[in-house]
């Protein structure tokens, strides 16, 4: 990776190296995603919105918004189509009245299931060769800063971090 012409410390140098190299996976695993229908033309994840419901349960669209963190509408316009295709449900909630909770239908659970197996088939064809150990290291390290990107939500990190 090249160095930033700024003076910067070696850790400060290496989490941002990480950082560019996460963006640009993103972006190539959107493209690959767009390509093999994992991710809607308006760029919404259809196979991430089922995981969440597969391996969550039913969830209110803020909910599913706050974990990505995304607006609201965008998760409200993804579950609208994916509703108008029979994938997912709006059904009652308990706990609110007014915001109903998506649900996944069969319909909804047959394509997660036919999407998340070609992930997997996705994910041991692109780490063939590649040594898990480093794999597990860089998801942990992924997930560190993940976690201290969400000390205060999708505005930013707490000072006193």
């Amino acid at each position: 990776m090249a160095k930033t012409p700024r003076k910067i410390s070696r850790t400060g140098q290496a989490a941002l190296d990480v950082m560019v190299e996460a963006l640009f996976l993103a972006f190539r695993l959107r493209a690959w995603g767009k390509q093999g229908g994992h991710v809607s033309p308006s760029g919404g994840g259809v196979w991430g919105l089922l995981r969440s419901l597969a391996l969550e349960g039913p969830q209110t669209v803020p909910q599913l918004a706050r974990a990505r963190p995304v607006t609201r509408q965008h998760i409200q316009v993804l579950a609208d189509d994916m509703a108008a295709e029979g994938l997912v449900e709006f059904v009652p909630n308990p706990a609110h009245k007014r915001s109903k909770l998506l649900r996944m239908t069969a319909k909804g659970r047959k394509l997660y299931d036919e999407l998340d197996a070609s992930f997997l088939a996705f994910a041991e064809e692109i780490a063939e060769g590649m040594d898990p150990e480093k794999l597990e290291a860089a998801s942990a390290v992924l997930s560190a800063l993940k976690d201290r990107l969400a000390l205060d939500g999708p505005g930013g990190m707490r000072g006193d971090s």
